[in-house]
């Protein structure tokens, strides 16, 4: 479009000028988004990750998963990882009305990137579109329902960083560090699923339902 504009006036050709420069700059930069973004998504599959396979976990987020978690082992389960990303909700009951209200506490960069994840599952015909559906029919407003989606992908994302961490020590020498990549009863490899729907429980509550995700 820009090339169909022929300003006559000094302030039409000037206007002109300086949207083409940007236009310039903004094609720069995507052209290094780009380039970034492939090498991100690059040294994440070397790493032998597989959080590309989660719904709304693209390059940039797995890198700063990667980057962020480290060993995942350092959590005991997925409700203290839950805790670090911000997802576990708090108990805020009162009486006979049971409720659980955000928490402000954890890695905030985390929570923003599972932020973006869940969002993008809610725009498509996913399983965590479904999952936010029926908390919304349940009677669970908006944020809320994000809420529990949110803690809900953690989990996701917590079975997949040990699922990898298992792989890697068996492609390696067979073992983790110390012999075995640990993990608690509630949280091993074995008996985690993918999904857990667990968002309704202040910690450390457990989890009675489980979704495997699809597609």
């Amino acid at each position: 479009m820009l090339a169909t504009v022929r300003p006559r006036d000094i302030a039409g050709k000037t206007r002109r000028r300086i949207a083409a420069e940007e236009l310039i700059e903004l094609i720069a930069v995507e052209a290094k988004i780009k380039k970034a973004t492939a090498e991100l998504k690059a040294i994440v599959l070397a790493r032998g990750s597989r959080l590309m396979d989660l719904h709304g976990v693209g390059p940039v987020g797995a890198a700063r998963v990667l980057a962020d978690v480290g060993d995942v082992t350092r959590f005991a389960d997925r409700n203290r990882f839950a805790s670090w990303t911000g997802t576990a909700p708090l108990d805020a009951s009162s009486g006979e009305q049971n409720r659980h209200r955000l928490s402000r506490a954890g890695n905030r960069r985390m929570n923003h990137m599972i932020h973006i994840a869940a969002i993008s599952q809610i725009r498509l015909n996913t399983e965590g579109r479904a999952y936010y559906l029926r908390k919304r029919a349940e009677g669970k407003k908006s944020l809320e329902a994000i809420r529990c989606l949110k803690r809900r992908i953690s989990d996701a994302i917590y079975r997949q960083l040990l699922e990898d961490a298992q792989q890697v020590a068996l492609e390696s020498d067979g073992t983790g560090p110390g012999g075995h990549c640990r993990a608690s009863q509630e949280s091993s490899a074995a008996d985690l699923p993918l999904l857990i729907d667990t968002s309704d429980q202040p910690l450390p509550g457990p989890a009675d339902k489980t979704l495997r995700q699809t597609g």
